[in-house]
């Protein structure tokens, strides 16, 4: 399973599917392996100023990060309709989501 697969994958999020979308959104985030961003998050660096200064192995768990984050928050993305879409546009990381 790839993310490109995600849209035939996951459910549109209606008023009456919640329950099934969230079980379903979440087994394909954790075969994804972006399950835990989502849970739990990362921290994000204050300011680029902070960021350079992270040693290098810091450095590549941010970026692994930020990855994982952006994968988790394009399938989510794929199980809201535009309504849902515009109203959490906005939002930073898939946590927040």
């Amino acid at each position: 399973m790839t993310t490109e697969n995600a849209q035939t994958l996951i459910l549109k999020l209606t008023k009456d599917n919640y329950d099934s979308w969230y079980i379903k959104l979440k087994a394909f985030l954790g075969s994804q392996e972006c399950i835990e961003i989502v849970q739990y998050g990362y921290d994000e660096p204050e300011s680029k100023k902070v960021e350079d200064t992270l040693q290098e192995a810091e450095k590549q768990v941010l970026k692994a990060n930020r990855k994982k984050d952006n994968k988790a928050k394009t399938i989510i993305y794929q199980g809201f309709d535009e309504a849902i879409f515009e109203i959490i546009a906005s939002v930073e990381t898939s946590k927040e989501i």
